[in-house]
């Protein structure tokens, strides 16, 4: 689907090659609006800003080595009914697969948006980047980008990237109707910028950028960083399989919830208007506890969090896109990720699908097929 592009870099500064793009096509009118993770004006946090204003992009940090939520939601809140004008929304590639599962749900559309994404570098998680980002995250991010596009982990003061991000095999946004690729890419001269759909063809058309080729050594330079990926995902499923492998592992797995409900509020495809766990089916009355307590000697307060996260699992396992928010909003440091991309990783496998990969792949309970799992349900020759 159409030619490649690229974005001249000047002075090896990405961040102000991307921001100069941006505020071209809002200067030139080509979008209305942009969604884009940008520098809080009161604190050094990045969170996604809706532009207008192509004076107001001067902040934009799309490589930022952090998503304190999965902007993919935004997205969704921003295009579920119609907007009146035409958005770009700028997305990391666990992002756009939400954003894709949410269409699929019927909780966001794509008519008045072009969705743009950039090879994914990664993320720390949020308690991380708090400690080691400096005054001037612009510098973080060139410290982190700098380190990756080389080869290297991206680890800064000692802080690794999130283990999502270690075990992620989607770092290239081929969902996205414009690719920025970075990986393979002589990143001190130029940006690869390639159309993946018809949207994105003609928008690029009124950008005026310069033809290019696609890099040579870009292909194997992403096959080895999958590799990596893949075998460091095999090796948390592993892992995980084996701490929750029964009951009472996965009671002792998940011993720190305190039913706060943060990984079902930070889910990007979480998205039911009334949740059960917050309906009176679970307000249970005073004397319910205490026959419990008689009946087993104790019990744990709050009850029915193992309970709430199996029912989680049900739900969200062939929808989850393994972002790791779920991680990321725990307070009491329950790697509840890890569970999640496990269980999901293999029912998704059994349906033959995968969450986020395409519009045209519908979920897999939304739809009969007579000849599905006739061993289990008993309908075989």
């Amino acid at each position: 689907m159409g030619g490649t592009m690229k974005i001249e870099v000047e002075n090896n500064d990405i961040l102000q090659s991307l921001r100069d793009f941006f505020r071209s096509l809002l200067e030139k009118k080509a979008i209305d609006a942009i969604l884009v993770p940008q520098k809080l004006p009161m604190k050094n946090m990045v969170m996604p800003m809706l532009v207008t204003d192509a004076k107001d992009l001067s902040h934009v940090d799309p490589l930022a080595p952090v998503f304190p939520l999965n902007a993919g939601r935004m997205a969704a809140r921003l295009t579920k009914k119609p907007i009146g004008g035409k958005i770009l929304v700028v997305l990391r590639t666990c992002e756009l697969r939400a954003f894709i599962e949410l269409v699929k749900l019927k909780q966001a559309r794509t008519e008045e948006i072009i969705l743009l994404g950039i090879d994914c570098l990664g993320a720390f998680q949020n308690r991380d980047y708090f400690e080691l980002v400096g005054d001037d995250p612009s510098e973080t991010t060139r410290l982190f980008h700098e380190s990756v596009l080389a080869g290297e982990s991206g680890a800064i003061k000692g802080f690794e990237i999130a283990p999502a991000c270690q075990t992620c095999e989607h770092p290239i946004p081929e969902q996205a109707d414009i690719l920025i690729g970075l990986y393979g890419v002589d990143t001190h001269h130029n940006l690869l910028v390639q159309a993946n759909t018809q949207s994105g063809e003609d928008f690029l058309e009124g950008a005026h950028l310069s033809p290019a080729a696609s890099p040579s050594r870009r292909k194997a330079v992403v096959d080895a960083l999958l590799k990596d990926r893949k075998a460091r995902r095999d090796a948390m499923f592993a892992n995980t399989r084996q701490q929750i492998d029964g009951i009472e592992k996965l009671t002792t797995y998940f011993a720190n919830c305190v039913n706060c409900y943060n990984c079902r509020v930070a889910c990007p495809v979480c998205y039911c208007r009334e949740c059960v766990f917050s309906t009176d089916v679970f307000e249970h009355e005073p004397s319910q506890y205490l026959g419990w307590s008689k009946r087993k000697g104790m019990i744990k307060m709050p009850t029915d969090t193992v309970f709430y996260h199996l029912t989680r699992l049900a739900h969200m396992s062939t929808a989850c896109i393994g972002c790791g928010q779920c991680s990321n909003a725990c307070p009491n440091d329950i790697p509840v990720m890890e569970v999640f991309r496990t269980i999901a990783h293999r029912s998704q496998k059994a349906f033959g699908y995968e969450a986020g990969r395409s519009l045209d792949e519908k979920p897999p309970l939304s739809e009969f097929r007579e000849k599905e799992f006739e061993d289990i349900v008993g309908m075989g020759d």
